[in-house]
């Protein structure tokens, strides 16, 4: 091979050798990783697979046990709720496995985003979509909190109005998409928290489409002005819980019973005690349920 010329070309092409030298390196990491991958996705399939076929026995098992219990001497019935403990206790360890393994959408993000894989595999992954998903409701709160104040004391127009009334929207139907790809990663949130949700993202739209006019004036100042009190204590609450970082709040936050005695990373607790989690601001008249300190979703 012939030495480079000297000057800016020579330059060039030792560059380029050293380019070469590098994507070679980079072809080999690339193909060891779609191995790496395609293993990953064997172990993921036997995994999911094996934890089906077992669930299916215990089923089984838990049905003969509750036929013949009652023909049971006095004396197994130590051994039969043993047994049934057992059950019990292998159900919960699949359901952590079942976390860290790709499941099927449900119906909801099947209809928003399709066929896609939205399972994080690596708790990390897990704790920092959490942390995302309560920065996400902290800055939104704030927002709305200013736009309610400048809408009720400020401005007294329909434009206004509506854009306040889309964010609503926005803010509701984000919210329901992040929280079931929660769930679909192992949250233990409550089934009526994501639905008041859904109903919270109706009733704004309702807000959003109603015509100006005489109710609306009447009802506007009302509505408004109950935003700022329902969003206020929330922003607080989620501030003080955002200004732990994940790692404390896991290991120090003692006002959250859950981390420390183990309970699933993505439980959002709603407390009256700061640093518990935040639940999500409901900036609108009809979710009044969501003012009481003592609801708590897993």
């Amino acid at each position: 091979m012939h030495p480079p010329p000297p000057g800016p070309l020579g330059d060039c092409l030792r560059d380029w050798e050293d380019l070469q030298q590098d994507f070679q390196n980079i072809q080999e990491t690339h193909r060891l990783y779609r191995l790496k991958l395609e293993e990953l996705t064997k172990l993921q399939n036997n995994c999911t697979s094996s934890i089906t076929r077992q669930k299916k026995r215990i089923q089984e098992l838990a049905l003969v046990l509750k036929k013949c219990k009652p023909s049971l001497p006095a004396e197994a019935e130590e051994a039969v709720q043993e047994l049934e403990n057992q059950m019990k206790e292998r159900q919960g360890l699949f359901f952590d496995m079942e976390a860290y393994l790709p499941k099927k959408n449900g119906l909801y993000l099947s209809l928003v985003l399709g066929n896609v894989n939205v399972t994080l595999l690596s708790k990390q992954a897990k704790f920092a979509y959490k942390d995302e998903y309560e920065k996400f409701k902290l800055y939104l709160t704030i927002i709305l909190i200013l736009i309610s104040f400048t809408c009720r004391f400020l401005l007294n127009s329909r434009v206004t109005d509506a854009a306040f009334n889309f964010l609503l929207v926005w803010y509701y139907c984000t919210l329901t998409i992040r929280e079931s790809i929660l769930i679909n990663n192992g949250s233990r949130i409550k089934g009526w928290w994501v639905f008041h949700h859904y109903v919270s993202t109706f009733l704004s739209g309702v807000m959003l489409t109603w015509p100006d006019g005489l109710m609306y004036q009447k009802f506007r100042n009302q509505f408004l002005s109950f935003s700022m009190y329902q969003t206020f204590p929330d922003a607080r609450l989620q501030a003080s819980c955002s200004s732990c970082s994940t790692t404390t709040r896991a290991a120090a936050c003692t006002a959250c019973g859950p981390w420390a005695s183990g309970t699933p990373w993505t439980s959002p607790w709603r407390a009256s005690s700061p640093g518990c989690g935040g639940a999500s601001p409901s900036c609108c008249l009809f979710f009044s349920l969501d003012t009481s300190g003592s609801f708590i979703t897993r």
